[in-house]
């Protein structure tokens, strides 16, 4: 093996397909607006936010061996993220994800992962045979997942002993697959980072706000909690601690890709040294530069 990569980006890598639009929306509505397609998926965009930290990441994931797929890589590459782990599947297509917004805010989405969810653990393949870790060297650094893998494959994770020493870092990607993360759950190394519906869900509870959703997870068993609530407190939550910071005043400019970019900054935060009450605001602050931003 080469020198190791900082972090490792378990999950979905795809193109994102975005419709925004400054008009208000309802459904059936035909507006005016913008179509892009870029490179996006949870771990995907945790991981062009850890590079942009000065880091290095590398993602674990499948695209299709067809011009989608390799476009994706070869974009990928040229932002400096490490692919050569990715798994390319010619029976498979490359995953989309794409999603109308309105005003700054998320009208509707599907994300397809279907390739992801029929790939498995053969995703998985580099960190048993040497190229990334082994049974021998088990993967001790930080790992971030995202909730696009099966429960069957996240419970896989949560008790193999390849992830035994990893710090686990896990997002649900939406809250359609909140519940999936249930397998680690009670994780004794894994971080969640949710926001207050998906902890509902999580929970089988309605918090009120992001301190009742992080108590409610904590009781739960969780070992550690970050929990946002839109342009309200974010909470950062363990057993002996709660944390709260507020995002600044903003104008929403977009939304997909907002959490992954807050949990991206909070993991380069304490990659760095950086703990507590400082690493949460820089999370916050660079989500809100996300949203607020116009760039692609």
């Amino acid at each position: 093996m080469g020198k190791a990569p900082d972090i490792l980006c378990i999950g979905s890598v795809l193109w994102d397909i975005i419709g925004r639009t400054d008009h208000a929306m309802a459904p059936g509505n035909d507006k005016p607006g913008r179509i892009t397609r870029l490179p996006g998926g949870v771990a995907l965009n945790i991981a062009m936010t850890i590079r942009g930290f000065g880091l290095t990441s590398a993602l674990l994931s499948v695209v299709g061996d067809d011009a989608e797929g390799h476009a994706l890589l070869a974009t990928c590459r040229a932002m400096g993220l490490d692919c050569d782990a990715v798994l390319v599947d010619p029976d498979l297509p490359t995953d989309q994800y794409m999603a109308i917004e309105a005003q700054g805010g998320l009208l509707a989405a599907l994300a397809d992962a279907h390739s992801l969810e029929a790939a498995g653990a053969r995703i998985l393949a580099p960190l048993h045979d040497g190229r990334l870790a082994s049974a021998v060297s088990p993967w001790s650094g930080i790992v971030a997942l995202d909730g696009n893998l099966t429960e069957a494959l996240l419970e896989e994770i949560a008790e193999s002993p390849q992830f035994a020493e990893a710090d686990l870092r896990i997002a649900p990607a939406s809250p359609g697959k909140a519940v999936r993360l249930r397998p680690l759950l009670n994780h004794p190394r894994a971080t969640l980072y949710v926001n207050c519906e998906e902890a509902g869900l999580l929970t089988g509870t309605t918090p009120s706000d992001a301190m009742a959703a992080a108590d409610h997870l904590i009781n739960a068993g969780a070992r550690r909690v970050l929990v946002t609530d839109g342009p309200a407190l974010a909470v950062a939550a363990q057993a002996d601690q709660r944390l709260v910071a507020k995002p600044p005043a903003i104008t929403a400019r977009r939304v997909t890709g907002a959490g992954d970019t807050f949990m991206a900054a909070h993991i380069a935060a304490e990659f760095a040294g950086i703990t507590g009450q400082a690493a949460l605001a820089q999370a916050i602050a660079a989500a809100a530069d996300y949203v607020s931003s116009e760039r692609s």
